[in-house]
């Protein structure tokens, strides 16, 4: 079974939530991601979700925007990212999942197939395209399914029932919730808007449901957790990294410390749900 799989089906045999955080790789070097990522995984992640740096990224907002460029300035390289990924995760004691955030340019450039096989065998289960239509994604749906690898898509909160169910169609794993209309890291999410979103959801697939964009604090975990399986955390801990290049254990115990916050946000709403 694949390993988003078996965590969504744990999670809900026990009534918990996930927790995802977003990580930017090679930010400030790829080494440092690797460090990263195992404290991650120690302090409350779920299932963490890695972003591939791409130069013209599609959704995200200033703060992943400047991580990415860090990143891409010291000609961090796809190879590179799925050796350290690789690296991390052969590790005996590793047990999260992980998914990468990719530009469709990033894949189709490296072919659907070659993609596919690194990102299998570098420890990914999954991946979450940004920027692929519904009506585009077919083929990689497909190829996905094959590999028993899985395809996240966007729903918005301005996504038309008809396109919802297109894009549901299209997805494996989990389906990945806008909460806000813009970018990441930008206005306050409106946890009514979800609700809407997630209710009409829940009438077209069985996939969990995980919400992202604007979640940034306790208090917004614990009123997302009833309307959704998993709560998704971007810029807030990327913000983070801003220093990491000259404060790296500093920035690495910021970023851990945080995950703890919030995902025993994540367990006192559940409890008390």
């Amino acid at each position: 079974m694949n390993a988003i799989d078996a965590l969504f089906t744990d999670l809900r045999t026990q009534q918990r939530k996930a927790f995802l955080p977003f990580l930017p790789a090679g930010d400030p070097d790829i080494s440092f991601t690797g460090e990263l990522l195992p404290r991650v995984a120690a302090s409350g992640a779920s299932l963490i979700e890695i972003g591939f740096p791409f130069s013209d990224p599609i959704a995200d907002g200033p703060v992943i925007q400047e991580s990415y460029t860090r990143a891409l300035r010291n000609k961090l390289k796809l190879d590179d990212l799925f050796a350290m990924l690789r690296s991390v995760t052969s590790h005996a004691d590793w047990a999260t999942p992980m998914v990468g955030m990719a530009s469709y340019s990033l894949i189709h450039k490296r072919g659907v197939g070659n993609f596919l096989q690194q990102a299998k065998v570098s420890g990914l289960s999954g991946a979450v395209v940004p920027d692929l239509p519904a009506e585009e994604a077919e083929e990689l749906a497909k190829q996905c399914r094959d590999s028993d690898f899985k395809l996240i898509l966007l729903v918005t909160p301005t996504t038309e029932p008809k396109r919802m169910q297109k894009i549901v169609a299209a997805c494996s794993g989990f389906v990945y919730v806008v909460s806000v209309v813009g970018i990441t890291g930008g206005a306050t999410a409106l946890t009514d808007t979800v609700a809407g979103v997630t209710k009409q959801l829940r009438t077209m697939t069985d996939l969990p449901l995980c919400v992202g964009f604007g979640v940034s604090t306790p208090e917004h975990v614990k009123a997302f957790a009833p309307h959704c399986d998993g709560v998704i955390v971007g810029t807030a801990l990327v913000k983070k990294l801003a220093n990491a290049a000259t404060h790296r254990a500093d920035a690495i115990n910021a970023v851990a410390t945080l995950v703890k916050e919030l995902s025993a946000a994540l367990s006192f709403a559940e409890q008390y749900s």
